[in-house]
């Protein structure tokens, strides 16, 4: 089968590998549609970042070169011995999770925090930029007919951000402001609409992403026309209740801790490449508390029952549709080069 994989920065290789078959425990899916996530971008310019290079991966025992893609959606084409919970011709997406179910975190329940976690489709096992994957049953969850297979290439990104919201203390009516409006920031937005929030800021420099936000109903602020913080407190009588930060960038950090009211809370949701220097008093003189996630545990069912009322809506959210041997130049690098992308689906069916 057609995959393409990752061999080094800026060397993916559209290559014929042997497809993979449902051995037991195991599920054989025929890719409809993968999404390039952010991850898999960092990974194209500056990996490896999470793809193991030269010691293979704990628990996939693979190294590179690896099939990326793991934002993904399809249908069961075969079923492995022992296998119950799905039958050939099911529509389902992938969460593409591995954890070791042995260390203090997996013991816990909290799989997203294990010491060995690694995604499919970055660490082996393979992935959705290929025509069939086969993965352990746990992984697969069903997609009734009124999601499309482009929406369910939308689960695994949605999930972080409703994992983000539900990670929060929000209740109905609070107002949240969040800082970066790329695909997860958006996604937010729709979570937040979702679990009740009754004003929506979005923080954000790019027009094109300016757009979107609005587009999803948040009330934008542009950080070159105000004040953000100053801002936020005016239209918010004192702060929002809740500030989500998704752009991984130290001084908006700052911004995003000292926009929350008195007792506000501020969720981390990117990765940071360097250090943040805050400033702890204005955390402690506030009595605001923050915290991070990572990923996503148990929200999969959740987003898929969103789905099916109309939250995270592919129509709005995907920019670009692409076929499997376009995938390094019109969706890596369009992603890198056009300011108007917010996300690319790839398909490898002809």
């Amino acid at each position: 089968m057609k995959a393409l994989r990752w061999h080094g920065v800026k060397d993916l290789h559209l290559e014929t590998i042997t497809e993979p078959q449902a051995l037991k425990g195991k599920v054989k899916i025929r890719v409809e549609w993968c999404g390039i996530c952010g991850s898999d971008l960092h990974e194209y310019v500056a990996g490896p970042i999470f793809i193991p290079e030269s010691t293979a991966h704990p628990l996939t025992k693979e190294k590179a070169p690896i099939v990326m893609g793991h934002e993904f959606s399809g249908q069961v084409v075969e079923i492995g011995e022992g296998v119950a919970s799905v039958k050939m011709g099911d529509r389902v997406v992938v969460e593409p999770v591995f954890a070791c179910g042995t260390c203090p975190s997996c013991k816990q329940g909290k799989y997203n925090l294990c010491e060995k976690m690694g995604f499919l489709g970055l660490a082996g096992g393979g992935g959705g930029f290929s025509e069939y994957a086969a993965v352990d049953e746990h992984m697969v969850h069903k997609i009734p007919d009124s999601v499309s297979y482009e929406q369910g290439a939308l689960v695994e990104p949605s999930a972080v951000a409703l994992y983000a919201v539900r990670s929060s203390q929000l209740k109905v009516g609070d107002k949240a402001v969040v800082f970066g409006t790329g695909p997860i920031g958006l996604l937010v937005i729709e979570a937040l609409k979702a679990s009740g929030a009754s004003e929506i800021y979005a923080v954000e420099l790019s027009p094109e992403r300016k757009l979107k936000a609005e587009e999803l109903g948040a009330i934008v602020i542009d950080p070159q026309e105000y004040d953000v913080v100053q801002e936020i407190h005016k239209r918010t009588g004192g702060g929002a209740d809740i500030a989500f930060e998704v752009t991984g960038v130290p001084p908006v950090l700052t911004q995003a801790i000292e926009s929350t009211k008195v007792a506000g809370q501020i969720m981390i949701v990117s990765i940071f490449e360097r250090e943040a220097p805050i400033r702890p008093n204005h955390l402690v003189m506030k009595e605001r508390n923050m915290t991070g996630i990572i990923g996503y545990r148990n929200v999969f069912p959740a987003v898929i029952r969103l789905m099916e009322k109309g939250f995270f809506p592919a129509e709005k959210l995907v920019t670009k549709r692409i076929k499997l041997d376009e995938a390094v130049e019109h969706g890596f690098e369009a992603l890198l080069k056009e300011k108007n992308q917010v996300k690319i689906l790839v398909t490898p069916k002809p």
